[in-house]
């Protein structure tokens, strides 16, 4: 049986945060139920597709999915399993903000099948919050963590932002300071880009942004305190106790097959990436809901592909797993390339291959698409 990973978008926000670019706005309950209940068809007509499959992963994401009443999460992730292909194993995932969720509602949601949560925190500071428009303060989160962990949840990902304007050093440290003392098994940690379109972006001028150096080093902080902490760096923006890595995100690195429900919701699937267009009243009627669009080309091959995306984990390319899939001698074609980085201490070589530093992992896009 293959392995398959399953995302399901929740296109629905109390309020749109100001750095915000996702597919997701305000609605009310009746929007909602008639949502999940489309959403809870496509996936029964779609099952087919995944025979011969086993769903090792499902991720809840948004907008916001803990708007979701514990019956309609319940609902749609039946509907996944119905076929006797869901995992008994399966991690399933699902994100939270802070003051979206109660004690009750997270213990529904802990024996309907979820067992990884994911907070969007942010920052520990009320004032950044507040410039990018969340909804929540720090006591909302810590209120919000206390629940989790007593109604059962074990495995908990905190998400934070770096380089939001007036962050300082001091401000990021506490940030990590406050975070690392709560102890969440699994920690993402984001630069923040202002997105055209975006209130945030529009007030760029008005902003005291931190420059590419200032960002730089917050990243290293980031890198020095979690590792320092216990935290594995195993991805660019993803840190984890042991045997807590993300393992529905690491599908997406590594090229394993994920199918997406929900408006602008993306798969690989059979080789093929594509994804549905994010319009949630085309998504809610069967007759416009089955338009699909594939992926603009990248111009990249497979292997190039493959390169690009396990190059993202400390893991890095095994060299000898690329050139049995990919029929690519890695170090005949690539290595007077990644010569110079290594040398500079941004690439390192590893047991099995080449994988990018810390430093390095911070201008991988850059590096990758000289290597490319």
């Amino acid at each position: 049986m293959r392995p398959l990973g399953i995302y399901i978008h929740v296109p629905f926000c109390l309020r749109k945060c100001a750095y915000c670019d996702f597919y997701s706005g305000p609605s009310g309950e009746a929007e909602r139920e008639a949502y999940v209940s489309a959403l809870v068809t496509h996936i029964k007509d779609e099952r087919q597709k995944w025979l011969g499959h086993t769903v090792d992963t499902v991720f809840f994401g948004g907008g916001t999915p803990s708007l979701l009443t514990p019956n309609q999460f319940h609902r749609i992730l039946s509907a996944v399993a119905e076929n006797g292909a869901l995992s008994s194993e399966a991690e399933i995932s699902l994100e939270a903000n802070p003051a979206t969720v109660t004690l009750e509602g997270l213990k529904e949601l802990r024996r309907a099948g979820a067992n990884r949560i994911s907070i969007g925190l942010q920052s520990a500071c009320d004032e950044e919050l507040k410039l990018l428009g969340r909804i929540h303060t720090v006591a909302d989160f810590d209120l919000t963590l206390a629940h989790c962990r007593e109604a059962g949840f074990d495995n908990v990902n905190v998400d934070l932002m770096y380089g939001i304007p007036a962050q300082t050093e001091e401000s990021f440290a506490h940030t990590l300071d406050f975070v690392t003392e709560r102890a969440p098994e699994h920690i993402s940690a984001y630069s923040l880009i202002l997105e055209p379109g975006t209130p945030l972006a529009r007030r760029a001028e008005t902003l005291q942004i931190p420059d590419e150096d200032e960002t730089a080093d917050r990243y290293d902080l980031l890198c020095r305190t979690l590792s320092a902490r216990g935290y594995e760096h195993y991805e660019i923006s993803n840190f984890a106790k042991a045997g807590y890595r993300c393992r529905h995100n690491v599908k997406y690195w590594q090229r394993e097959e994920y199918l997406g429900f929900g408006p602008s919701a993306h798969s690989f699937f059979d080789g093929c990436r594509f994804y549905y267009p994010p319009d949630r009243k085309s998504y809610c009627s069967p007759a416009t809901r089955q338009i699909l669009f594939e992926e603009t080309d990248t111009g990249l091959t497979d292997a190039e592909e493959a390169l690009m995306l396990a190059m993202r984990l400390s893991d890095g390319v095994d060299t000898a797993r690329f050139f049995a899939e990919y029929g690519v001698d890695f170090e005949a074609k690539y290595g007077e390339r990644i010569l110079p980085y290594i040398k500079g201490g941004l690439i390192r070589k590893t047991e099995r291959g080449y994988a990018f530093t810390d430093r390095g992992m911070f201008v991988s896009n850059y590096i990758l698409a000289e290597i490319l």
